[in-house]
């Protein structure tokens, strides 16, 4: 009986699978804190602009993959594909904007409707923190020194790459656009049909295609490096210089690019080879025109997710909570009320 089977892409968290996702949510909690981000929650569902904008209507998470409805009052909504827009749509309704620095942590669960893979599945579960408020590249350098001391805290920082790229600012990914569109215009046949339609609207997704056919494709198309300005060059100097005071190793990405439109400036990812072919298991970056999409005031900001359950399935196996001792009377003369 189909009723009797949980949804394709849900599962159920029974106990074992329950105690790995608490710990690792209550050890990034730990780790957020230390760092002075505090924790927040949003709905789980929004009206579907807070997320079909930023995210970008011609992307695959929100042309495919979100979970939309109509309720009864005729209002669109959406469940949450990813939560950094949900935090952004927060401060500015709370008013918050005057108060930046603002350091927030949060967990919960996300929806997208793709193919269920190893770890990933329609209903999944994050761990995030954004930084808004902040525009120089001690943010950024912050925020991925928290996802290493997680991911250090968690066990697994030994099995795991960072991976770091730059997407420059928006003088420096507007010529770079230009340069892709001519490069790939020349490709076309060599295509996936997505990348076809990415193509004129937003030709840098393409790198991001898993597609055999636009990885091929994507080889000799040329280097973002060779567009970026003097700042946007200075800025990920700056990220790079930081990172190395801190003894983070990373290892530079060049077609590395984050898969939402918001992102600017630094992108990057925590890597794994110990869960096949989809090895991210944290990603994020900057994201400074994001709040001024959403209506508020031109405000920068940083940040990333990590997927619980692709964490989970790499931590070591959390001790079951000890078991209680009782003493049970036991006749009528223990039992009888004194």
């Amino acid at each position: 009986m189909r009723a009797l089977q949980p949804v394709r892409g849900t599962q159920d968290l029974l106990p074992e699978a329950a105690r790995r996702h608490r710990g690792v949510i209550e050890t990034a909690r730990r780790a957020a804190e230390l760092y002075g981000f505090a924790e927040m929650a949003t709905p789980i569902f929004e009206f579907t602009e807070v997320f079909a904008r930023p995210i970008g209507e011609h992307t695959d998470i929100v042309a495919k993959e979100m979970y939309t409805f109509s309720d009864r009052g005729g209002d669109e909504m959406t469940l949450r594909p990813e939560n950094t827009a949900g935090v952004v749509r927060a401060v500015i309704s709370n008013g918050l904007v005057q108060s930046v620095p603002l350091k927030f942590f949060y967990s919960g669960p996300m929806f997208r409707y793709e193919r269920p893979q190893k770890g990933r599945f329609r209903q999944f579960h994050q761990i995030g923190v954004e930084l808004i408020g902040v525009a120089q590249p001690q943010a950024d350098i912050e925020v991925i020194a928290l996802g290493s001391r997680v991911l250090d805290a968690l066990g697994i920082a030994e099995r795991v790459v960072l991976e770091l790229n730059t997407l420059g600012d928006a003088a420096s990914r507007a010529a770079y656009r230009e340069a892709v569109l001519s490069y790939f215009s020349g490709r076309i046949s060599e295509l996936s049909e997505d990348s076809r339609r990415r193509l004129e609207r937003n030709p840098l997704r393409i790198f991001d295609s898993k597609d055999e056919t636009d990885q091929r494709a994507a080889r000799d198309a040329p280097p973002l490096a060779d567009y970026l300005n003097a700042a946007s060059r200075d800025f990920f100097d700056r990220v790079r210089a930081g990172l190395d005071q801190l003894g983070i190793a990373y290892r530079l990405i060049p077609r590395l690019v984050r898969g939402l439109d918001y992102y600017t400036h630094t992108a990057f990812e925590f890597v794994t080879t110990d869960l096949g072919a989809q090895g991210t298991v944290m990603g994020g970056g900057r994201y400074d025109g994001l709040v001024e999409m959403m209506g508020g005031p031109a405000l920068p900001g940083v940040g990333w997710a990590a997927g619980i359950e692709r964490l989970a399935m790499l931590i070591a196996a959390p001790p079951p909570p000890p078991s209680p001792v009782a003493l049970v009377p036991i006749g009528e003369a223990g039992e009888a009320p004194r």
